[in-house]
């Protein structure tokens, strides 16, 4: 029997129309519009490409965007100028510095120096710390990861006692993940290249991860019968068949998966409309610390 397909756009889609009505309740209330700030450094298309699907998402939740393009060999002295402008911004509620940075910039830095209360992101230090620590909660959660749980617990995937592997250890995504599993009381696996027999780890899993970047990485026999498959991969493969000359493909082979999964993200379409339903959530979350005098 194939799987159940979690439809990651269903499941933002009803996120964001709630954010929606979060956001014109505080208007209406305390005369607050949540504010984004995107910080884009260079013109990489993808970069640019994401930014502006972020912008327009802001735009249909009510939610304000200011955009902040910078040339590609900015400084690192204008780039932390323009972050703290916008730390003390009132009418920005979230910092989004849209990553990668080109390479002479110090990415690490640039991400400690956004405030604390505007780190939508959740990548920054004290957040990421306290996400690691056992009854701690960090005040933004890094937004696929949390993207993420949602679709598990939403596709009603019982983490409390699971067996989880995540696939993949990147700061971004898989090692949040995994923070994110164990506060819900998952047993978790973390596998990487120097990981022996993966295929094997893989198929204990009563919840699959996988964010490696390998096109179609995973396959029917890593996965073990009725497991919860989440595939955060998106990776650009020749298609001769498309007018494009390429697709889209995630790190699950998806047509020999579902034939084994009991439910499974499909990609495109799964992970990423939740990592920007996340990202409006944030920017809302922002502003209701400062409605809450949190800030």
């Amino acid at each position: 029997m194939s799987a159940t397909i979690i439809d990651g756009k269903a499941i933002a889609a009803k996120v964001r129309e709630q954010i929606a009505a979060d956001v014109e309740k505080m208007q209406a209330e305390h005369g607050i519009v949540p504010g984004l700030a995107a910080v884009l450094v260079g013109e990489d298309p993808a970069s640019a490409q994401y930014v502006r699907m972020k912008r327009k998402a802001c735009e249909k939740a009510g939610i304000a965007s200011f955009g902040h393009t910078l040339p590609v060999d900015a400084s690192q002295e204008e780039v932390e100028a323009l972050v703290k402008q916008l730390n003390d911004d009132p009418k920005v509620h979230g910092i989004l510095v849209q990553l990668p940075l080109p390479k002479h910039l110090d990415e690490e830095k640039i991400l400690s120096m956004i405030s604390l209360h505007k780190d939508i992101d959740g990548f920054h230090p004290i957040n990421i710390g306290r996400l690691a620590m056992k009854g701690r909660e960090p005040l933004f959660i890094p937004c696929t990861p949390h993207g993420v749980i949602v679709l598990l617990e939403e596709a009603g995937a019982k983490l409390s006692g699971a067996e989880a592997v995540v696939l993949g250890r990147s700061n971004i995504v898989g090692l949040p993940a995994a923070m994110l599993l164990i506060h819900r009381d998952a047993t978790v696996t973390v596998c990487h290249s120097r990981t022996k027999d993966l295929p094997a780890v893989c198929r204990k899993a009563d919840i699959l991860v996988a964010a490696v970047g390998r096109a179609e990485m995973v396959k029917a026999d890593w996965v073990k019968p009725g497991a919860y498959v989440i595939d955060v991969g998106s990776n650009q493969v020749e298609d001769p068949s498309s007018d494009k000359g390429y697709r889209w493909v995630g790190d699950v082979d998806f047509e020999e998966v579902k034939e084994v999964a009991g439910a499974l993200t499909p990609s495109p379409g799964g992970v990423g409309p939740m990592t920007i339903a996340m990202l409006l959530k944030n920017t809302l979350r922002g502003a209701e610390l400062v409605v809450s005098g949190r800030v």
